[in-house]
């Protein structure tokens, strides 16, 4: 009885396996680019300290980024908060799909080694020490869906 059970899964998940690229070809839309948009509240006083490194290290590696095809674009996004919780920057960084978010920190660590000859290590460090001018609220991912 165990083994009907068994034989009875695999069809099952033979049949998922093969429908499911069916069902995606009738679904209204497609799947576009991938948005992550990181959202940050500068300390007191710190803005323009934070400004220059995202003007110096963030904008080169997003050029770098963009120049290699690791992202198709980026900004910088100022934004009046509501309280004093909310973020006052939003950097927003969009890739080609879902599937470039697997490698991205791989490329991005290489790209740093290029730009500044750091480690990923030194990288991690000198994000931390940017918690004395700002404060990372959050990061969210945003899939584009496209009209067909």
């Amino acid at each position: 009885m165990n083994s009907k059970w068994i034989v009875s899964g695999f069809l099952s998940a033979a049949v998922w396996m093969f429908a499911g690229p069916v069902l995606a070809d009738d679904l209204p839309f497609k799947e576009g680019p991938v948005t992550d948009v990181t959202s940050v509240r500068t300390k007191p006083g710190k803005f323009f300290e934070y400004w220059a490194f995202l003007a110096k290290d963030f904008k080169a590696d997003m050029d770098e980024a963009k120049k290699q095809g690791v992202i198709v674009s980026y900004s910088v996004q100022a934004v009046t908060p509501r309280t004093p919780h909310d973020p006052d920057l939003y950097l927003v960084v969009t890739y080609p799909n879902m599937a470039a978010l697997d490698t991205v920190n791989e490329k991005m660590n290489a790209i740093a080694k290029k730009l500044r000859s750091t480690t990923p290590q030194q990288e991690d460090k000198a994000s931390g020490d940017r918690e004395s001018i700002r404060e990372i609220l959050g990061d969210q991912l945003i899939r584009e869906l496209q009209f067909k």
